[in-house]
């Protein structure tokens, strides 16, 4: 992708630069209950809940749905409760749509609880009954230029040895004609009798959930079209609906789930919506 630099004092600061980017899709999720949390001395505890009336059917796939539900009472148990003073924060329990998807070959959708960012609990609760039930998209939560925080679970690699797994040279000289090519030279010292933690061992390699920070969305768009490759993504296919360009790379193969969020580390430097010129969709097949 080319865009023009924006970052302050950079040497190409008002320039053309090639970008790369990740290209993910963002389908709509829907909210299925709302959550009354209560603190106490040890923690937050859950006290209530609202779930919607009318939920998909794959969600059974999941957690079990319950019969009638509980929407109205819930709601009115959660107001009460509110009124009395002890509830302490308002949050949603959303899960995906993985049907929206052609290129993700998933029945059972995730399902996550989210934060709701408001000003007082009073307006946590309006609109947190206002989303109930309904579908949130992309554009509902973030725009063009916002910088977000990526979280998914890394490819997994299985059983690897030291050197794979911790970049330890591999042995030199005579030691590696003793049929130790690959392994570290010594586990530790006689005492302490123990073998420390840090010492490089082979083990589990990826599969591991990674929390990647202050990643820009540069671009956010409802036609997959005008991202898509000729022939599609390389063990994806094609984007067909709501996606994100997030600038740089984020964890976890192409067909994974991707959580993004408001930032925790954010950067103080607002920069604004990226000046997009370019995006390339030529084949990665070669």
């Amino acid at each position: 992708m080319i865009m023009v630099d924006d970052i302050k004092n950079s040497l190409t600061q008002g320039m053309e630069i090639s970008v790369p980017v990740t290209v993910i899709e963002t389908p709509a999720i829907r909210v299925a209950a709302v959550r009354a949390y209560t603190e106490d001395s040890t923690g937050e505890k859950a006290i209530a809940e609202a779930w919607a009336a009318d939920l998909d059917s794959e969600l059974k796939r999941r957690i079990p749905i319950p019969a009638a539900g509980n929407q109205a009472e819930g709601l009115e148990n959660i107001g009460k409760l509110i009124e009395e003073g002890r509830v302490s924060d308002i949050r949603a329990v959303t899960y995906t749509l993985p049907k929206s998807l052609t290129g993700v070959p998933k029945k059972v959708p995730d399902i996550m609880e989210s934060g709701i960012s408001a000003k007082d609990l009073g307006a946590k609760f309006e609109y947190a009954k206002s989303i109930l039930g309904n579908l949130v998209n992309v554009t509902d939560v973030f725009k063009n230029g916002t910088v977000v925080d990526t979280a998914a679970i890394t490819i997994g690699k299985g059983t690897q040895g030291p050197v794979k797994r911790w970049g330890i040279q591999l042995q030199k000289g005579k030691h590696s004609r003793q049929g130790s090519l690959r392994q570290i030279g010594t586990l530790g010292s006689f005492n302490p009798s123990r073998v420390s933690w840090r010492v490089p061992q082979m083990g589990q390699t990826g599969y591991h959930q990674r929390t990647e920070f202050n990643k820009r969305i540069l671009k956010i768009g409802s036609d997959g079209e005008e991202v898509t490759p000729e022939g599609g993504f390389i063990n994806y296919g094609l984007v067909r609906g709501d996606y994100v360009l997030i600038k740089g790379s984020v964890p976890g193969p192409s067909k994974r789930l991707i959580r993004l969020r408001d930032p925790i580390r954010a950067k103080k430097a607002d920069l604004g919506e990226p000046n997009i010129l370019y995006i390339s969709r030529e084949s990665k097949q070669g």
